[in-house]
C-alpha cells in the first residue's frame, strides 16, 4: 500500500517512531566511551534494525511527490547500503570502515529530521501545532520504549557471554 495523503497511518507513525528511538540510540552510541562491548552491540543492533525498517517503509510513502518517489528516497538507499556495509565491516573487524558507515548513516537520519521538521506543511510540524499533547505523548513513548532498550542493553551488559547466550537459548 502506497501512502499518498498527507495524513498520518500506521505506517506513518511507525516510521516516524522508529527514526526517533534511532535519533536518540545512534546519540546514545556515537556518544558513549565504551566501544564493542555487549550494550553496544545490542543497541548497535536495535538501532540498525530500526534504521533498515525506516529505509524501507519510506518506499511506502510517497506524501511528497503525490505517489511519485522523492529525492529523499534516494537517502533510503543509501541507508541500505551503508547500514549493511556497516555491519558487513564490523564483523569482518574493519572498525573505522564500521565506525564511518554508522556516523555517516546517523548523520544522515539527522538531515532527515530536519528535512521532516523544518517544513511547516509537514506531518510533524501540523502535528505539533494541532495536537500537542498528542505529540508530547507520543514523544513520551518513543523516549520510554528507547529507555527499554537501554536498560536491556545494560542489563546484559552485566552478564557474561556465556550467560547471554544461555539465557537467550532458555525456554
Amino acid at each position: 500500500m502506497v501512502t499518498t495523503t498527507h495524513e498520518w497511518t500506521v505506517l506513518v507513525a511507525l516510521h516516524a517512531a522508529a527514526a526517533s528511538s534511532s535519533l536518540i540510540l545512534g546519540a546514545y552510541q556515537l556518544l558513549r566511551r565504551t566501544k564493542g562491548d555487549h550494550a553496544h552491540r545490542v543497541v548497535g543492533w536495535f538501532w540498525v534494525s530500526a534504521m533498515l525498517f525506516v529505509a524501507t517503509s519510506s518506499f511506502a510513502i510517497r506524501q511528497l511527490r503525490r505517489g511519485d518517489l522523492s529525492l529523499l528516497h534516494v537517502l533510503s538507499v543509501v541507508t541500505l547500503v551503508t547500514a549493511t556495509l556497516g555491519v558487513i565491516a564490523i564483523r569482518r573487524g574493519n572498525v573505522r570502515a564500521h565506525r564511518m558507515h554508522m556516523t555517516g548513516n546517523y548523520l544522515g537520519l539527522i538531515g532527515a529530521f530536519i528535512g521532516a521538521v523544518a517544513v511547516p506543511s509537514r506531518l510533524i510540524p501540523t502535528f505539533a501545532v494541532s495536537e500537542p499533547l498528542g505529540l508530547l505523548a507520543a514523544l513520551a513513548a518513543v523516549v520510554a520504549l528507547t529507555g527499554l532498550v537501554l536498560a536491556l542493553a545494560h542489563g546484559l551488559n552485566r552478564l557474561s557471554p556465556a550467560e547471554v547466550r544461555e539465557r537467550a537459548t532458555a525456554p
